[in-house]
């Protein structure tokens, strides 16, 4: 196959697949995060937030099934291959949960209604993918550098599954998927979950999306000749990358990003139509562009500095069990929850 596609357009086509079942989840399945955590907070319903614990823990089962048939290298993959800090898990997911509340989405959620025609989640892209690279390459690189420098990892792997085989003598690969199926055990376990075919189908879907990432980078990783990183999806980098690629893709070769964030927005654009969702919709209220605008930017800070978005942190890192997805994953539930209490209840005290 490497004869008659180049390297670069597999990894991209990797990540096409995984980011337009990402897309159709998300305008079929109405997975989102921001809309599971209202739903929980302020809904009465949980069915949304156990959708991510059915992909958090299928994306678990699968990540380590994989390693364990020999498939993926998990020492190569992005959130074991680096340092970790835990002061930018919090503070990093704590910008990112408080900005997606201003906001209004996620970068993947933006994604997700931009292929529907929401031209206001085109500013929240736009913003989201210029911040991170500010952060990632631009002016405050270097004091996130300073702040929360990163390096290779020289000694035992930042992962769970990898500490507790450390201690217990058993397999990584076994702790692995029994932590998986425990994950997605307790997820259905209420018999109103295990009835509800889409909260299972599209949180199984996601699960796989992430799967197929590791999947397909590792076989390029193993298979090629070029320096291939072994990830999965994440979008707040990935956006500002796809962004750059726009511009200067003659100079430049397709990534596993730049497929990813494709892949959801075909994904979004062939579900909205299957909805019957499609329409165009701009905003009209100048205080709430200015607060998505807000929203956007702090976004693509915190991704950077937490490593990972909702869905790179919360269920790609997740997927390998990096020690950095449950603290970061539990600090942007936390600035979201801060951030929708803001804007649906206020800190006024009632009289």
């Amino acid at each position: 196959m490497l004869e008659v596609v180049s390297e670069a357009t597999l990894v991209a086509l990797a990540g096409a697949l995984g980011g337009l079942l990402l897309g159709l989840a998300a305008r079929l399945g109405r997975f989102c995060t921001l809309g599971a955590i209202e739903d929980y907070f302020y809904g009465g319903s949980d069915l949304r937030m156990r959708m991510w614990g059915v992909a958090i823990g299928v994306a678990i089962c699968g990540t380590f099934g994989l390693s364990a048939l020999g498939f993926l290298n998990l020492p190569e993959t992005l959130y074991l291959a680096q340092s970790w800090s835990p002061t930018a898990s919090v503070l990093g997911g704590l910008t990112f949960g408080y900005g997606m509340a201003l906001a209004g989405n996620c970068g993947y959620g933006a994604l997700a209604r931009l292929g529907g025609g929401d031209l206001r989640a085109f500013v929240i892209v736009l913003v989201m993918g210029i911040a991170a690279y500010i952060t990632l390459g631009g002016p405050l690189s270097a004091l996130r550098i300073w702040a929360f420098p990163t390096t290779p990892i020289d000694g035992p792997l930042p992962g769970i599954a990898h500490a507790l085989s450390a201690r217990l003598g058993l397999s990584v690969n076994t702790i692995g998927i029994t932590i998986g199926a425990i994950i997605l055990g307790a997820t259905i376990a209420p018999h109103r979950v295990r009835h509800s075919l889409p909260t299972l189908f599209w949180g199984a879907v996601v699960g796989v999306a992430v799967i197929s990432g590791w999947a397909g980078t590792q076989w390029v990783a193993s298979n090629g000749f070029e320096a291939t990183r072994v990830v999965s999806h994440t979008f707040s980098a990935p956006i500002g990358e796809t962004m750059l690629y726009i511009m200067t893709s003659s100079g430049n070769a397709p990534s596993f990003a730049t497929g990813s964030v494709a892949g959801v927005l075909t994904g979004a654009f062939i579900g909205s139509l299957i909805k019957g969702h499609f329409r165009w919709e701009a905003c009209e209220d100048p205080r709430e562009l200015r607060r998505q605008i807000v929203g956007a930017f702090l976004m693509g800070v915190g991704a950077i500095v937490a490593v990972g978005c909702s869905i790179g942190q919360g269920i790609s890192a997740f997927s390998v069990l990096a020690f950095s997805a449950p603290l970061t994953f539990i600090a942007i539930l936390a600035g979201a929850a801060f951030g929708l209490r803001q804007l649906i209840v206020g800190f006024t005290p009632a009289e």
